[in-house]
């Protein structure tokens, strides 16, 4: 089965994941506005972190967000944080979902959570777009490529996001994070690329950037929901892990779609009429004032270390039972596959 099949649509909620539905409609009448039951709730199919509802009412669909339940690691899970970036973005006229309530009392539903608008559209899981006739493709790419140039060149300040992360020194800040995380999560074991990525990293960082940026932390075309029949970016989805930073961190992991084995990586570009990945990256160094990206090699690297990361906690999460999606399990399996990856890339920028 495809990830597509497996994670399109929804389905019955989890055994794990259930909740007082009678307790969330009582909620919603107080906050949120224009909210009418009788209200049926189902559970998204995606999603490994923080488990998604979709809530259905005779009148519209709402999609909400929650913190799984049990232990959870220092600073995951942060719905709060969604909620709070995407109601400052929408304010800036980018494309996300409009949010309509937080709840930060975990009596309702037992973890808190945010309620947001459901936004019709489509979501493409396979980068290539297979869906896309092939002449529409290039314009899917420049689609994605324009959205991400766009958050880029917004003003956290003038976002009301300029504290939202610390400023400077991010990829020492955020190696430093990952490293720590994945040293403690002794249930998920340890993994000989990323021991030696944790020590390569810290001392192989480029020069920081002068300004930091709004960034998304996992910005993929499944991220995405794009018009129903257009080449165009409704909303972008999964804000768990955004904060202020380095702008290339984002838009290189963004890249990785080119480098990863089972994305672009060995695909025929040219027999797609997909953009090859020189001219991606010269699309958003044109969109926001760049003469080309240095040091591409060790973004590559520690993207490819982070996203290694991000499997590591699913597989901490399998092992202490809070996993939140049925396909964490085959998630897990990437593990090893993307810490070699991401020493490969080390290599290209020098690591011996």
């Amino acid at each position: 089965m495809d990830r597509s099949a497996q994670n399109r649509g929804t389905a019955e909620v989890r055994e794990a994941h259930r909740f007082d539905t009678e307790r969330l409609h009582r909620w919603m009448e107080q906050h949120v506005e224009g909210y009418a039951g009788p209200l049926r709730v189902e559970q998204f199919k995606g999603g490994q972190s923080n488990p998604t509802y979709k809530l259905v009412t005779e009148a519209r669909c709402y999609v909400l967000r929650r913190k799984p339940p049990g232990k959870l690691l220092p600073g995951a899970h942060a719905v709060e944080r969604e909620y709070r970036v995407i109601s400052a973005l929408h304010a800036q006229g980018f494309p996300v979902a409009r949010a309509y309530a937080l709840c930060e009392d975990e009596g309702v539903i037992g973890t808190a959570f945010y309620v947001m608008e459901m936004v019709e559209g489509r979501i493409f899981w396979d980068p290539a777009f297979g869906e896309v006739p092939r002449a529409d493709r290039p314009a899917y790419f420049d689609a994605m490529n324009r959205t991400i140039a766009a958050l880029h060149l917004i003003d956290p300040d003038a976002a009301g996001l300029g504290d939202y992360g610390k400023p400077g020194n991010y990829f020492a800040r955020q190696i430093g994070r990952w490293s720590k995380q994945y040293l403690g999560d002794v249930e998920a074991g340890r993994v000989p690329a990323m021991d030696r990525l944790v020590e390569w990293l810290p001392d192989n960082i480029p020069p920081d950037e002068p300004r930091a940026r709004i960034i998304h932390g996992d910005f993929r075309c499944d991220n995405m929901i794009f018009h129903p029949t257009e080449p165009r970016v409704l909303a972008v989805l999964d804000w768990e892990l955004s904060t202020l930073g380095h702008p290339l961190a984002d838009f290189s992991y963004h890249l990785m779609m080119y480098r990863m084995p089972d994305a672009l990586g060995e695909a025929d570009l040219a027999a797609l009429n997909i953009p090859s990945e020189a001219d991606y990256v010269a699309a958003y160094c044109a969109r926001t004032g760049r003469d080309g990206i240095a040091d591409l090699d060790f973004y590559m690297a520690f993207n490819l270390f982070r996203l290694a990361g991000i499997v590591h906690g699913i597989k901490g999460r399998i092992a202490r039972g809070t996993a939140a999606s049925a396909h964490a399990a085959e998630m897990a399996k990437r593990l090893e596959p993307l810490a070699d990856l991401a020493w490969e890339q080390a290599r290209k920028a020098g690591a011996r």
